[in-house]
């Protein structure tokens, strides 16, 4: 239980799966928002979604306050139902809320009737993609409209979607707070070679495998000649599920290296970190995790060309839109060290300019700071 004389501001975050961060984009970004905030005098509570028996309970991890919900991962009905539970529990102890995603915004509305502020991260235009299909495409559409309505203050990821989200809000609540990163340097080379990579000899491809990540056109130009080098991709591919993955397999060279679902941090950082370059095929969505942990890893990067990924990788990508342009690219990079040193320095530069957890955090904080006035 807290300490009634405890003075400290509390923030309550919700609408992630919890920390320690197992899952995905936005639990890292609530575990590195937390941390930052409990440094910094505040109380951060993180409501997790686990599969106990009994009641919710409440705990520590690293100074983080937990609220412990058990709801089976029953996919998004149960995230839904989390979700649910999670802000009811909230709204009774009237702490700013901080939530992330769009997913059940119809549910915020508990926020507006209790008038708790509540500061929402709008993520990417997730009802725009394809792969939900028309009814989960159509409940994401109302709920962020939802979100929009009933958020206190909106946080964009990126400056294209700040200008969509003027659609939804009034640009007095949004704000642009993009995604972070730690930097990542000098990481031991041992994971990289027990999946028998050789350091600096390889290119890399860390993505969902489907259409709108671009994977076929960059399997494709990297494997239209004989490279001397690999390319490494992370993802599972399932010939018996998925035609999509057929044809990125079916379009393989032979130096081309699947190497599976690695969800382990240490081993993706060093895969990162010993990379001739970085592969980002994304076609959606705002300010995408990988291609900021790439750039912390200093990895010169070939990126699908869109407002998103340029403004995000500047001067640090070359920018393709399709398989011929990627080759071309891949040549480049390949064949020209001067061009790799100096994509690798403005990657760093980058990075440390705009997308660091103190950077990220602190402007967090200050919008935290702002709706509780």
């Amino acid at each position: 239980m807290p300490n009634p004389q405890d003075d400290r501001p509390t923030v309550r975050i919700l609408g992630t799966h919890g920390v320690p961060a197992n899952y995905g984009g936005f639990e890292t970004a609530a575990e590195n928002v937390a941390r930052y905030l409990t440094d910094h005098g505040w109380r951060a509570i993180v409501y997790c979604q686990t599969n106990h028996d009994g009641p919710i309970y409440e705990d520590t991890w690293n100074g983080i306050e937990r609220v412990n919900i058990s709801v089976p991962n029953l996919g998004w009905t149960g995230t839904a139902r989390f979700d649910w539970l999670s802000i009811r529990h909230a709204v009774k102890h009237r702490d700013v809320c901080l939530t992330f995603g769009y997913n059940t915004g119809v549910f915020n509305v508990l926020q507006r009737l209790y008038r708790i502020p509540n500061v929402i991260n709008m993520d990417g235009i997730e009802w725009s993609r394809k792969r939900w299909g028309f009814f989960r495409q159509a409940i994401l559409y109302i709920n962020e409209r939802f979100a929009a309505l009933f958020g206190n203050e909106l946080i964009a990821d990126h400056p294209e979607l700040n200008a969509y989200l003027r659609t939804r809000a009034p640009a007095r609540k949004i704000t642009t707070i993009t995604y972070g990163g730690h930097p990542i340097t000098d990481v031991p080379a041992a994971p990289v070679e027990a999946l028998g990579l050789a350091r600096g000899r390889y290119l890399t491809i860390i993505a969902r495998p489907i259409p709108e990540n671009s994977i076929l056109e960059l399997v494709e130009g990297f494997s239209a000649k004989a490279r001397g080098v690999k390319l490494a991709i992370l993802g599972n591919y399932e010939t018996d599920k998925d035609v999509y993955h057929r044809k990125v397999l079916k379009a393989a060279s032979d130096e081309v290296a699947f190497l599976g679902a690695i969800y382990e941090p240490a081993t993706v950082q060093a895969i990162r970190f010993h990379s001739l370059g970085y592969l980002h095929g994304h076609t959606v969505g705002g300010t995408n995790p990988s291609l900021v942990e790439a750039l912390a890893a200093g990895n010169p990067v070939i990126a699908h060309n869109n407002k998103y990924n340029r403004w995000v990788a500047g001067d640090a990508g070359l920018y393709f839109r399709s398989s011929a342009d990627a080759e071309k690219h891949i040549d480049e990079l390949l064949g020209d060290s001067e061009l790799a040193e100096t994509l690798s320095r403005n990657a760093v530069a980058r990075f440390e300019s705009e997308f660091t957890w103190d950077h990220v955090a602190g402007q967090y904080e200050a919008l935290l700071r702002k709706s509780m006035r």
